[in-house]
């Protein structure tokens, strides 16, 4: 019963996370926008250790048109406590390297270190699957060779995606069934050497298959708005998606 009770509140937090973050993009929408195409090739993989605790791997593959240069890289591991199907901890370390792309480059290829927290809470509906995550990092950025100071400057920002995920030739995730998935993330920065709270948003639609019980793959549009550094000019990417999701069991039979 309390863990039902701690599940409602979360839908509810997030929503109301949600409305704020409609509010605070309503905000930004007379900022000058530059429109850029990407192409994220991304895998994921939460890999069962025991019964509640899991490994978590990632690598992002981000380019900068579809193919051709590169505009970021991102790996990410870290470790999973799973209390049950709706409620799981997360947290790990990422390295990001971000190299120079679009009509709004950064100066030079630069690298960021990173710690990070994660709840996740899942509620089903009939077959649907919603899923909220909350995330807290800490990033440890790398200062350009042109500022003024060397070394990296520390920002903190939280994260929250509501995401949506819809059977389409049944009413559960198993091999099989064809499904879509639906998120919206908002990123906001707090605290010392952050310029504007607002960071950037994700709007994520895609069309997934699930081939195996343990895998499936995803290929989608996302639409991802960055404010950058100046708090004048922002970027609005409009990116392809390709997305595979891998889970092993490594639990002694």
């Amino acid at each position: 019963m309390k863990m039902k009770k701690y599940v409602e509140s979360s839908s509810v937090k997030g929503l109301l996370f949600v409305l704020l973050s409609i509010s605070a993009l309503s905000a930004y929408g007379q900022r000058e926008t530059v429109n850029q195409n990407n192409a994220w090739y991304m895998y994921f993989g939460n890999h069962r250790l025991s019964d509640n605790w899991l490994l978590h791997t990632e690598y992002q593959f981000r380019r900068s048109g579809l193919i051709k240069d590169w505009q970021q890289s991102l790996a990410r591991i870290g470790l999973d406590y799973r209390f049950n199907k709706e409620l799981t901890l997360t947290a790990g370390y990422a390295y990001i390297i971000t190299f120079p792309y679009g009509e709004l480059p950064v100066p030079e290829e630069l690298d960021e270190h990173r710690i990070w927290q994660t709840l996740t809470v899942n509620q089903f509906f009939n077959g649907w699957i919603l899923n909220h995550r909350y995330r807290l990092e800490q990033r440890w950025n790398e200062r350009s060779s042109a500022a003024e100071e060397s070394g990296r400057v520390y920002r903190n920002r939280i994260r929250y995606r509501g995401m949506v995920t819809v059977p389409l030739n049944g009413n559960t995730m198993q091999k099989g069934t064809l499904f879509l998935s639906i998120y919206d993330e908002i990123f906001i920065g707090f605290g010392e050497n952050v310029a504007q709270n607002f960071d950037q948003n994700r709007l994520y639609l895609a069309l997934g298959h699930q081939f195996s019980n343990t895998g499936n793959v995803q290929l989608g549009y996302l639409n991802q708005m960055v404010l950058k550094g100046d708090g004048i000019n922002q970027e609005q990417n409009h990116t392809l998606m390709l997305t595979l999701t891998y889970n092993m069991d490594f639990r002694k039979r």
